[in-house]
């Protein structure tokens, strides 16, 4: 879509950090230099403020992600991109699944709804891929700590970013981003398949809720 749009060579395309790797490689791909803006820390998505911050004169286009069932504010970032006169493209899920949709909203719900030990997502959110909560570090790894913790009481979970493309080899960046540096650091993807059982689905709220101490403040 970059190239048929005749975004290429000396052109920059905004994109975020926060994610698959593979919408940046498409900008390089198409000869362009990815330019990386903030999220939103409710929606993983890009935020239209900070897209608008690092519109340049090279700015030809953005990419906006959905992310975690989460919608980006496309209305916002087609106002930004109309202000300036650039492409607004939009990305769905690179791997989500679309079996199931129905009854992973439904675990989410059951989980929105029991977890205490962990921030829970957005109550809009469609969830079709992953159900992911927060966190909080107050200064330690207490994400890593609750995931080691958490599967060792038999919930398999993984951390959906590890690294922000701007602090990667590949793509580095000497600048801060600091929603989507605090989403990597604390997010955590929990299970929420079609194929979960009541009874999986109570271990995961156990084993959360178990650990809820790890959540209050340092001091």
């Amino acid at each position: 879509m970059l190239r048929a749009a005749g975004v290429g060579s000396g052109d920059e395309v905004i994109v975020p950090a926060y994610g698959n790797a593979e919408v940046a490689e498409d900008v390089v791909l198409a000869g362009a230099m990815p330019v990386f803006a903030d999220i939103d820390p409710l929606t993983y998505c890009l935020s239209p403020e900070a897209v608008d911050a690092v519109v340049t004169a090279r700015t030809a286009a953005v990419v906006a992600v959905h992310r975690f069932g989460n919608q980006a504010d496309i209305a916002g970032l087609r106002r930004v991109g109309q202000r300036h006169g650039l492409l607004v493209l939009e990305q769905g899920e690179l791997d989500a699944p679309c079996d199931g949709l129905p009854q992973r909203r439904a675990y989410a719900t059951y989980l929105n709804g029991r977890l205490t030990g962990v921030i829970t997502p957005a109550e809009n959110a469609a969830h079709s891929h992953q159900y992911v909560v927060r966190v909080p570090g107050n200064g330690r790894p207490d994400r890593d700590a609750f995931a080691r913790a958490v599967r060792a009481r038999g919930v398999d979970c993984h951390v959906p970013v590890k690294t922000p493309l701007h602090r990667t080899p590949k793509f580095w960046r000497d600048i801060e981003l600091p929603e989507t540096e605090r989403a990597a650091d604390e997010t955590l993807a929990l299970p929420v398949d079609a194929s979960l059982s009541r009874r999986e689905l109570q271990r995961i709220v156990s084993a959360c809720n178990a650990l809820g101490g790890l959540l209050q403040p340092a001091f």
